[in-house]
């Protein structure tokens, strides 16, 4: 399976767990920083959740992934996040 869909498919599970489930700011700010801040940036925000560095190291590795997409698909996939985060926080469905 591709890495980005793994990444649609863990976001999905995280944000609509349940028909009425609102997302957390901080995970919304995650997610984006996760897709377009630079690495160094983004291993210094993952300091607010107090993680082992191993886990830090696994998300890292996944990043390094990330990083290597053009601008093009990372924009893609924030249209996609936004869709997904405007279904979780408000319920509407888009079809």
């Amino acid at each position: 399976m591709r890495l980005s869909m793994t990444a649609l498919l863990v976001t999905l599970a995280l944000c609509c767990y349940e028909a009425n489930a609102v997302v957390c700011p901080s995970l919304t700010v995650d997610l984006i920083n996760f897709v377009h801040s630079p690495a160094l940036a983004y291993r210094l925000s993952l300091l607010k959740y107090n993680a082992s560095p191993e886990a830090v190291d696994a998300k890292m590795e996944v990043k390094q992934c990330v990083d290597k997409f053009s601008l093009e698909n990372k924009l893609i996939i924030s249209e996609i996040l936004k869709k997904v985060l405007l279904v979780c926080n408000t319920g509407v469905k888009l079809y």
